[in-house]
């Protein structure tokens, strides 16, 4: 009876934090779409002469340059939003059935992993300011928090449920 209950809890906890990193997901997606006033938003909080704010002035006058002369450059951005959403909602099959979707969450962690050298490598030969490509970094790390934590779970409900048939037979 116990196990059943954490069995129970565990899978409430996989639910809300997969809720949690759905959501992320589709709003970093989503987010990619308005990079033009986002970063014009973005680059008022910073003084022009910082690092900081002379790097997003510069991105800003790439994305303007770029849109003026080659709006359909910006479809990929659309593109990406748009995967950012369907690898969303791939997690839905957790949601459901942890146990038996636990290879989602394992794609997801790698994907996560996988992250940083691109980021690292790929930034580095597209001139990307090393500082920015650790930001990048970080959003690998951040979302292998929930997924570990969802996937530890499922460890224990599949424990747990072997414990419970052992008991039954």
């Amino acid at each position: 009876m116990q196990s059943t209950f954490r069995i129970e809890k565990n899978k409430r906890a996989i639910k809300r934090w997969l809720v949690f990193f759905i959501a992320m997901l589709i709003l970093s997606g989503i987010t990619a779409m308005p990079a033009e006033q986002e970063l014009s938003i973005a680059a008022r909080f910073f003084d022009p002469d910082s690092a900081m704010g002379n790097w997003l002035n510069e991105v800003l006058s790439a994305i303007k340059n770029t849109g003026e002369k080659y709006p359909y450059l910006f479809y990929g951005y659309d593109w990406l939003a748009f995967a950012h959403i369907i690898i969303a909602i791939a997690f839905i099959g957790p949601y459901k059935d942890p146990v038996k979707n636990k290879w989602v969450i394992e794609f997801g962690a790698t994907a996560c992993l996988l992250i940083l050298p691109f980021a690292l490598i790929v930034g580095y030969f597209r001139g990307i300011p090393f500082w920015w490509r650790i930001i990048d970094c970080s959003f690998g790390i951040a979302g292998l928090i929930p997924l570990g934590i969802c996937y530890n779970k499922i460890n224990e409900i599949e424990s747990l449920s072997r414990q419970n048939s052992v008991y039954e037979n």
